[in-house]
C-alpha cells in the first residue's frame, strides 16, 4: 500500500510540474504578443499625432494664403468653417446609417439593433409545433 500511495505522490507531482511549465510558457508568450502590440499601438499614436500637426500646418497655410486678399478674421473664419464642414462630412461617413446600403448590400444598421428600438429578433410566420397538418389525400 505505501508504493501505492508513493506513485500517486509522484503522479501529483508530475502534472503539477507540468502545469506550472504550460504556464510560464503561456505567460511568456502572451508576454511577447503585447509587447507587439505595444510597439504597434506607440507607432499608430506617433503617426496620430504628426498628422495631427501636419493638418494644423495645413489649416495655418490655407489661412495664411487667405489671408493675403482679405482680412485676417475673416481668413481664420473661413478656414474654421471648412474645417468644421470636413469634420461632420467624416463624423458622418463614419457612422453606420439605415438609407446607406452596406457593401453586402443589406442596410446600414449595426448588428443586434434597430433604428425605432432595442434588438428583437423576427417572427416566423407559424409557431413552431403549431403547423397545419397536411390533410390532402394522397
Amino acid at each position: 500500500m505505501d508504493r501505492i500511495d508513493h506513485m500517486e505522490h509522484l503522479d501529483k507531482h508530475l502534472a503539477d510540474e507540468l502545469a506550472q511549465v504550460a504556464r510560464d510558457a503561456i505567460r511568456e508568450e502572451l508576454r511577447e504578443q503585447t509587447r507587439k502590440q505595444r510597439r504597434t499601438a506607440a507607432m499608430y499614436a506617433a503617426s496620430g499625432a504628426l498628422a495631427l500637426y501636419a493638418g494644423a500646418a495645413l489649416a495655418l497655410t490655407v489661412g495664411l494664403a487667405l489671408a493675403i486678399g482679405l482680412p485676417d478674421w475673416a481668413a481664420a473664419l473661413i478656414t474654421a468653417a471648412v474645417l468644421g464642414v470636413l469634420a461632420y462630412a467624416l463624423r458622418n461617413a463614419a457612422r453606420p446609417s439605415a438609407s446607406r446600403p452596406t457593401p453586402d448590400g443589406a442596410a446600414g444598421t449595426v448588428p443586434g439593433t434597430q433604428a425605432d428600438g432595442p434588438a428583437v429578433p423576427p417572427m416566423p410566420p407559424v409557431a413552431p409545433g403549431n403547423a397545419v397538418p397536411d390533410t390532402r389525400r394522397r
